[in-house]
């Protein structure tokens, strides 16, 4: 039986000396995964390697979150660790209240406009502050970037794939 994994962040380099990793988070609920005591998975996809960790302490520093794991103490230790995924088991996903979604449920999903055409496939979900901003990779040409508003999002039908906007003036200027 294979677990499912959900993708909760990315190291993507070290910080200082003492074996501490900087992670970027790429969850809705980083304050709950990135928590002292929590276990994640880290995992190479490149050769498929992993270890389950278990993060020591934890601080978010400029959108990035800088985490030690048990049982690591110098930049030796974890310096092969940057570019590996750090993931829980779907068994692990925190319970949603009716019209939230998890980021692996809107990422990949087809932007329609509510005239029936066709913007582009979700690739990225941004979280600058008040309101997400999804990242949708169109056919041809630049990114387009749907905030994640009532105004805006009609529809999410995550079981097809497909979400339905309401385009406002001067939002695919």
């Amino acid at each position: 039986m294979s677990k499912q994994w959900l993708n909760v962040g990315k190291i993507v380099n070290t910080h200082g000396i003492r074996g501490e990793l900087r992670i970027y988070p790429n969850t809705d609920f980083p304050e709950v995964r990135f928590a002292p005591g929590n276990k994640l998975m880290m995992l190479n996809e490149e050769t498929g390697a992993s270890q389950e960790v278990e993060i020591q302490t934890s601080r978010l520093q400029k959108n990035m979150y800088v985490v030690r794991f048990k049982g690591f103490g110098n930049i030796n230790e974890v310096e092969k660790y940057k570019g590996w995924e750090l993931r829980v088991s779907k068994d692990e996903a925190v319970e949603l209240e009716e019209d939230e979604y998890y980021f692996h449920e809107i990422i990949g999903c087809e932007v329609i406009t509510d005239e029936g055409k066709s913007l582009g496939v979700i690739k990225e979900i941004l979280t600058p502050g008040a309101n997400d901003v999804w990242v949708v990779k169109p056919a041809k040409g630049k990114d387009i970037l749907i905030p994640y508003i009532h105004d805006v999002v009609q529809e999410i039908n995550i079981d097809d794939k497909k979400i339905i906007v309401q385009i406002m003036e001067g939002l695919l200027e």
